[in-house]
């Protein structure tokens, strides 16, 4: 399993997130204790999607986090690069789109939707920047980016208390209900690795996206990062 310090190798995240495809949504929502359900809900007001819009929701997995917005009436495109997790997806949601992209190169057009987001992906892509930059081309004029993912808890007690959660418990558990329980090792680093809040907003600006702003979520454990094309 590759180390989260370490430069990620396409191939070797594909092939974690292809292990743990079977049972990852029960292991996400149990990691979580839940959270999972409400930061879902707090993506899709993010994004406010509109009847007809299109959307796309990158590193979808299974489409659970896709399901709401074709629920809300619009027109949402799953993309994710594990195979094995589009396959898992496809059986339970037969009727969405799931389409097999890479973050760095995805398979649309420029101009093509009118939101697009991902959530607790970004970290995850090979080269996070060339990932923004690449959600910006496929985005239209005006449309907007709403990203989803773990960041730094705010208050410094909790903090200290979350990373040993984070480090020492989360494997623990993950052994009981994960179909992959090694790959969350590499799933607890990467988190501790990844930037905090100002930091993602200033890569999303880097990447040519206006206005960037965030949310914290639970404390800060998650952040919700908005910005405009």
């Amino acid at each position: 399993m590759p180390r989260a310090d370490l430069d990620k190798q396409p191939t070797d995240v594909q092939g974690m997130f292809d292990a743990v495809a079977r049972r990852y949504d029960i292991t996400n929502d149990v990691l979580s204790l839940g959270q999972d359900r409400r930061w879902r809900r707090d993506v899709i007001e993010a994004v406010d999607p509109q009847y007809g819009e299109r959307v796309l929701d990158l590193a979808a997995g299974t489409g659970t986090s896709s399901q709401p917005f074709d629920d809300r009436g619009a027109v949402v495109v799953p993309c994710d690069f594990s195979i094995g997790m589009l396959r898992v997806g496809k059986r339970a949601r037969p009727h969405l789109p799931f389409t097999a992209g890479d973050g760095t190169r995805l398979p649309f057009a420029d101009d093509t939707f009118d939101a697009v987001t991902i959530s607790f992906g970004l970290r995850n892509i090979v080269d996070p920047l060339a990932g923004l930059r690449e959600l910006r081309r496929v985005t239209r004029p005006g449309g907007r980016l709403v990203v989803c993912e773990f960041s730094q808890p705010t208050w410094g007690p909790f903090r200290t208390v979350y990373l040993e959660y984070l480090m020492k418990a989360l494997p623990s558990v993950a052994r009981a209900v994960s179909s992959a329980p090694d790959a969350y090792v590499y799933l607890a680093e990467s988190i501790r690795a990844w930037p905090d809040q100002d930091g993602l907003a200033a890569l999303i600006g880097e990447a040519g996206w206006q206005r960037p702003e965030w949310r914290n979520l639970t404390g800060g454990i998650v952040a919700l990062h908005r910005a405009v094309r």
